[in-house]
């Protein structure tokens, strides 16, 4: 083990050499001393360094995965107005009105807080139709 460590130092890797030779009783007679003659608990130093360490290392936080998105409807092609007018109704079940005025006020979001199937799926149908799309 002591030839794949980076450990430099002989003193340390003298105590290191001597740790593997601990039982089980030994070593925990070894956290107990520590612990009484520097004032530390090892628990607690252990439990401070993770939350330490999650905090400021945002690589070790967990990243939530987001399940919910906005389909926003960025731009189209003029010539391709029908075509997206067409898969808006599909997709909001809006009249023929609400839709055109929906579709002429692009940048617009055209579904709201839908999961990430659907968000494709929709974002999909109106690439196809010509349409510019984003996720949000």
């Amino acid at each position: 083990m002591l030839e794949d460590s980076k450990v430099k130092s002989e003193k340390v890797q003298d105590i290191i050499t001597g740790l593997q030779t601990l039982s089980l009783i030994e070593a925990v007679e070894l956290v107990s001393t520590i612990e009484e003659t520097f004032g530390v608990s090892v628990s607690e130093t252990v439990a401070t360094a993770g939350v330490a360490m999650s905090t400021a290392n945002p690589a070790v936080q967990e990243v939530e995965e987001k399940t919910e998105f906005n389909v926003t409807l960025e731009e189209f092609p003029p010539d391709q107005k029908i075509a997206i007018l067409k898969v808006v109704r599909t997709l909001t079940g809006f009249g023929l009105k609400e839709s055109k005025a929906l579709v002429e006020s692009v940048p617009k979001v055209i579904q709201e807080d839908v999961s990430k199937e659907v968000a494709e799926d929709s974002k999909n149908q109106l690439e196809a139709a010509g349409a510019k799309v984003s996720l949000t």
